[in-house]
């Protein structure tokens, strides 16, 4: 008996909540099309189950169970409040349609569209158009989203952006989980760091915000512009505002004439890309990267950028993989581990640890090769260039020697460690210690023969990377 009590209590209850009950200030009932129809105005209240919708006016459909509600339209359930000046509620199907702007808070977030679907059955949301999301941490803005309220997830389409404290991500396709602030995109994803010029391009993205880590892993390209501001009184109000200086940075003249500024593009691509935007900010390309900016540039399996320190680090990624290969204007360097230290974004320093090898070709005579290797290496520069060479364990080098600009043969010189000093980009001295030995070959002996006079492990690689090459894969 207890138990026929209890059924009979829930399918009322059941009856309740699946029929809608409009009240209002005043009603009027018709018939249209043979369907029972009425009519309310002032104060109406729409009751189903926990759900509470308030407005001017109701158009209730008596056998399809539907409402037409308009003006002010206030739709209430749990936490959750829709907003829109007019709606259509389908009973049976719990869900609510809105084409003439709808609002949506739930405490957590509030969602904003030219049109919406709720299906409060699933506590889900389809927004289309304008639409826009945020929270105190993001805003999402696309053509269309899909809101799963109890799983705190979006799914947005169609010119997706979302924009935080330090990154701004651009794709096709976004799906966000808010209460752990993880992002998937997918295709034209682009993502930009708002606080150091740098833009990564791809198809794949993951972001984890909490973690301050993002990775991109198919077809990423990262593109950071350096703009460097350098006073000059006597800069020339005629220059060429495209002009080319000597490291290919693009230059220009500001509108007063007096400053000249220096915009240099680092351009990475590899096949995977990571960055961690914690205390140490680093960045990592892996596997077949490929690096530019100006007259530098590189090949190697695996880089580290770290921002703060201003370091970059290249190194082979196992024994039988192949050296990172770096080129710098007309020299060319391998070694199993190559750090580049800079300052205000020029290189200063650069260490070739572990079978280093500098090959430097002439500018006039492009078969001289100066050549120099030795277990470690290590290259200072200033503004003009290379300053000075060190080289430590098992030093072997040949120089080629010139007289007022003209050719005048070679020295082949070994030793157990080196200094070479340089003096407007060309060598001026060079001091070998611990069994020095250096051999002079005469221009006679020389010439014609150049290619001749190489040191083991002399390679001249091609495959030095170009703007084209990185930005059109």
């Amino acid at each position: 008996m207890v138990t026929y009590t209890v059924s009979i209590h829930a399918q009322q209850q059941n009856q309740q909540e699946q029929f809608i009950t409009v009240i209002g200030d005043s009603l009027m009932g018709k018939m249209i099309g043979g369907e029972s129809i009425r009519e309310v105005y002032g104060h109406v209240i729409l009751t189903q189950g926990k759900l509470v919708i308030t407005c001017d006016k109701a158009v209730q459909y008596l056998a399809s169970n539907n409402a037409d509600l308009l003006g002010n339209v206030i739709a209430k359930q749990d936490t959750l409040t829709i907003l829109t000046p007019h709606a259509f509620y389908f009973g049976n199907e719990r869900h609510s349609k809105s084409v003439s702007g709808v609002t949506l808070n739930d405490t957590k977030v509030i969602l904003t569209a030219d049109s919406g679907d709720y299906f409060f059955k699933e506590d889900r949301a389809f927004f289309q158009g304008n639409v826009k999301m945020y929270d105190t941490a993001t805003t999402l803005t696309s053509k269309e989203m899909t809101y799963y309220k109890l799983q705190n997830r979006m799914v947005a389409v169609n010119n997706v952006k979302i924009v935080d404290s330090t990154n701004v991500i651009e794709a096709d396709s976004l799906e966000h989980f808010r209460a752990t602030r993880i992002s998937f995109a997918n295709r034209n994803v682009k993502i930009t760091n708002t606080g150091n010029n740098t833009v990564i391009y791809g198809d794949h993205l993951e972001d984890y915000a909490q973690r301050a880590y993002t990775l991109v892993n198919k077809n990423p390209l990262l593109i950071q512009i350096d703009s460097s501001y350098t006073n000059d009184s006597t800069a020339n109000k005629n220059s060429n505002k495209n002009s080319r200086n000597v490291s290919g940075s693009k230059s220009m003249l500001t509108n007063n004439d007096s400053t000249l500024v220096h915009v240099d593009t680092l351009l990475i691509r590899s096949n995977i890309m990571e960055a961690y935007r914690d205390t140490i900010n680093r960045f990592e390309a892996t596997d077949s990267v490929r690096i530019l900016r100006g007259a530098f540039a590189s090949v190697n399996d695996y880089t580290i950028y770290f921002r703060k320190q201003e370091r970059i680090v290249t190194k082979k990624m196992g024994d039988k993989r192949p050296q990172p290969i770096m080129w710098n204007e007309n020299t060319q360097m391998t070694g199993d581990s190559i750090a580049i230290h800079l300052h205000n974004n020029r290189i200063r320093l650069l260490d070739v640890i572990g079978n280093g090898f500098l090959l430097s070709q002439n500018e006039i005579y492009k078969k001289r090769y100066d050549q120099i290797s030795g277990d470690k290496i290590f290259i200072s520069f200033d503004s003009s260039g290379i300053t000075s060479t060190e080289v430590k364990g098992s030093v072997l080098s040949i120089y080629f020697m010139y007289e007022n600009d003209s050719t005048n043969g070679l020295t082949k010189s070994s030793g157990q460690n080196a200094m070479i000093l340089f003096k407007e980009r060309k060598v001026s001295t060079v001091k070998l210690f611990v069994f020095p030995k250096s051999d002079y070959y005469p221009e006679k002996l020389v010439e014609n023969k150049e290619l001749s006079f190489t040191l083991p492990g002399y390679v001249i690689f091609t495959n030095r990377p170009t703007k084209k090459d990185l930005l059109y894969k």
